[in-house]
Parts: structure tokens; sequence; C-alpha cells
């Protein structure tokens, strides 16, 4: 018997993660004007700064991930679930907030971002490739 392709429709759970999307690029983003102009860096204000900075970033880098996503799955594999377009997301973010964080010291270089995004991306092929074989 001759299989159908997948069908070409968006998740449902996609509109969910553009709406989150959405939501975390106004808090994210707001928050940080505020926090930035108003406050005095001390310790409890440079911490609420890292997580206003992963909520915006990871926010602001969804649709671009979703985009990727749909446009680079093959046609006859299904598309990622909408919790994989956030983790994608999480860890561009996460990537952001640690290479802000080394800034404050001064030890960022381009070979210690080349390897961090190197250790998130080999995570997330990992994840990615264990998804797809239990999909299957």
């Amino acid at each position: 018997m001759k299989q159908s392709p997948p069908s070409t429709k968006l998740p449902p759970d996609y509109a969910g993660v553009l709406f989150a999307a959405l939501l975390m690029i106004i808090v994210g983003w707001y928050g940080l004007y505020t926090l930035v102009t108003t406050q005095i860096p001390r310790v409890g204000q440079r911490w609420l700064f890292f997580v206003l900075l992963h909520i915006a970033v990871t926010g602001t880098v969804m649709p671009f991930v979703r985009y990727l996503n749909i446009r680079l799955t093959p046609i006859t594999r299904p598309l990622p679930s909408g919790g994989v377009i956030v983790r994608q997301s999480v860890w561009i973010g996460i990537f952001v907030v640690t290479c802000a964080w080394l800034q404050i010291p001064r030890v960022l270089t381009v070979p210690i971002m080349f390897f961090l995004a190197l250790a998130f991306g080999v995570i997330e092929v990992f994840l990615r490739s264990r998804e797809m074989g239990n999909e299957q």
C-alpha cells in the first residue's frame, strides 16, 4: 500500500508557541529597558538582568527557530512539536546569557563562544536524534 506524505498543515501548538514568544518579547525587553534605565547595578538587579535577558532573547528567536524548523524539515518527516521549538530557543537564550555573564570579567573570546555553541549544538543534535528514533 502506498504511503501518503505527511500533511503540510502546521501543528496547532505552533500558534501557542508564537503567542508565548510575543508575550516573552514584550515582558523581556520592556523589563530590560526598565531595569537598565531605572536601577543601580547591584547583585539582585544583576540576576534580574540575566533572567530578563534570557526571556527576551528566547522570545525573540522563537519565530526564527520555528521558521528554520519548518523550512529545513524534509517533506517525508513530520514537523517538530512546539516543545522542540521552545527547547531550541531556550538553548539560544542560555548561550546569550552565558556569553553576557562571561563578558563581565572580560573572559569571553571567540574560541570560547565557538566551543560553547558547539556544546549546545551537540546536545541538541543528540536530543533530536533520540526523539526522531522514538517517532518512527
